[in-house]
């Protein structure tokens, strides 16, 4: 058994060596992130009629027959359409062992291009969730809601997290570790979590995040640094600290602080809280062990912060909390950390848009 926490990379290469990870093809070394594993969707995506969940003794496979409306060949690459919802079975597969759960995410460009997607399992009554002892395959369900995207089989668009037991810490810990080693650069405000805020002061200039555009081209998400920015986006500035964000658009902001994950823990991002207004901040999720840690060459990095206004315009000030980080512990310190000859895209990051945008 495996001591509690979050698996490092070295626990999930045993993992594939005992099958309880599987992949065809074979995992490339690539995948293996310091706390996390890529996942490559498959040769095939089925357009579908809405997004489901299995449920209880059902399989994706069946739900896909009663869903189905036409399947596309991604072996060439496909055109997924802004506001269609696909279903993608992913090359890896699982045959989890007792006492070891999963949680699954989308990659950080993932998020920045407002591109949904969530892993669904037979069985499965939650997204993103896999219980202990799950056998059986993995899906993507991918639902692009700002631009239309081409994409090919082996892309890796979510990645997946293992762990042993629950190694959440308390706010009390949390506390603990930011007076050892403080993990934002200012005030810690922790509940339930360690709170950051949007930062519309900038330290230099006007530019505090970016909107997309309605009506754009499509992406190749294997365009790396080859879209001209202002094709997709409008810049949104302001002078005064505040924007109004209007319902239905995409944003990326930036948080104010800039934060640190120690070598030994891991963090996800969470929601604050719904009641402070009618938007959302869905993030890409995962905060591998080393980000912004001077460790791994980082000096703190910002949150970048995708967000969506629902019900009505919603005015957003600077310093607003919209967000929070759960920090939990690494079973063990993982080989390698994020940023640290892993070819990390966003070490050190300030406001950014994704890897396939000129810089």
């Amino acid at each position: 058994m495996s001591p509690t926490g979050v698996l490092p990379a070295q626990a999930l290469r045993q993992l594939i060596a005992q099958g309880a990870i599987g992949a065809d093809p074979a995992i490339l070394p690539a995948q293996i992130q310091p706390a996390s594993l890529d996942l490559r969707l498959g040769r095939v995506a089925y357009r579908v009629r809405a997004s489901f969940l299995a449920g209880q003794g059902r399989s994706v496979a069946g739900r896909i027959a009663e869903f189905e409306m036409h399947r596309m060949d991604l072996t060439e690459g496909a055109v997924l359409e802004k506001g269609c919802v696909y279903v993608i079975p992913l090359m890896e597969h699982l045959a989890l062992p007792p006492g070891i759960t999963a949680v699954a995410n989308a990659k950080s460009s993932t998020g920045r291009l407002d591109l949904l997607t969530r892993t669904i399992t037979d069985g499965g009554v939650e997204f993103d969730r896999i219980p202990e002892g799950y056998t059986g395959p993995l899906y993507a369900e991918v639902c692009p809601r700002s631009f239309s995207v081409l994409a090919r089989a082996g892309q890796r668009l979510n990645q997946i997290r293992f762990r042993a037991g629950q190694a959440v810490l308390s706010d009390a810990d949390l506390a603990t570790l930011n007076a050892a080693e403080p993990l934002v650069n200012g005030t810690a405000v922790i509940s339930e979590g360690l709170g950051f805020s949007v930062d519309l002061r900038p330290a230099e200039g006007d530019l505090v995040g970016y909107r997309a555009k309605p009506h754009t081209g499509v992406i190749d998400l294997d365009r790396i640094g080859h879209y001209p920015a202002a094709e997709f986006w409008e810049e949104v500035r302001t002078r005064d600290g505040r924007i109004i964000l209007d319902p239905g658009a995409f944003y990326i902001l930036v948080s104010r602080e800039a934060v640190t994950i120690p070598p030994d823990y891991a963090a996800e991002m969470a929601p604050y809280l719904a009641m402070v207004g009618e938007f959302r901040v869905h993030y890409a999720g995962f905060f591998d062990p080393g980000f912004g840690h001077s460790d791994a060459g980082g000096a703190g990095s910002r949150g970048v912060l995708e967000v969506r206004c629902h019900e009505a315009p919603f005015v957003l000030e600077h310093g607003q909390i919209v967000g929070r980080l759960v920090y939990e512990r690494m079973s063990e310190r993982p080989e390698t950390l994020y940023g640290t000859g892993i070819a990390s895209n966003y070490q050190g990051q300030g406001l950014k848009l994704s890897k396939h945008f000129r810089a």
